[in-house]
């Protein structure tokens, strides 16, 4: 019982200090500040989505480019990391190993609290069918096209599948 309110209290710290800070700190500063509270409240998932966000930033820093982690660059990194958690449950329930399966599906939702929200369905749709009205495409062809200007205009809003797949749903 003291574990399930820990979860719950960190998770409405975490929610109040997102809604607070949102705007004023960068990923890198969320991360350590929510890094310290899931190890007051000792919540494991939380504790390793948090630090493999951090693994990532401070190797994105230490890459040797010596450019600046900007707000997208920031975005990429997150999605990688889902990208390479989504593949890894994949194939942990392929070969039937659930315990391994929801550490995987622990970490996705911990990296996804850290990403903007995101278009789904109807919303991804319309945005997409005002792109395609923008570029002017009429058939399956025109995909490079559409995908070329979705990929800019949802970077960070919508994984490339999903616009993919709505993409070609809607030009067929």
């Amino acid at each position: 019982q003291k574990t399930f309110l820990s979860v719950i209290m960190f998770s409405y710290v975490n929610y109040i200090c997102h809604k607070k800070n949102k705007y004023s700190m960068n990923l890198e500063q969320l991360i350590n500040e929510d890094l310290k509270t899931a190890m007051k409240a000792k919540d494991q998932d939380s504790l390793r989505g948090i630090r493999a966000i951090k693994a990532a930033i401070l190797l994105a820093k230490t890459d040797g480019s010596g450019a600046e982690i900007t707000t997208e660059r920031e975005i990429q990194i997150l999605q990688k990391l889902i990208k390479q958690r989504t593949d890894s449950l994949e194939i942990y329930e392929q070969q039937g190993r659930e315990d391994l399966a929801s550490v995987e599906k622990g970490e996705i939702a911990v990296i996804k609290r850290y990403l903007p929200e995101q278009l789904e369905g109807e919303a991804l749709e319309n945005v997409l069918k005002e792109i395609i009205a923008e570029v002017g495409a009429t058939s399956p062809k025109d995909m490079g096209k559409v995908m070329g200007v979705a990929s800019k205009k949802l970077a960070g809003k919508a994984d490339g599948k999903s616009i993919s797949e709505t993409v070609k749903k809607l030009l067929a």
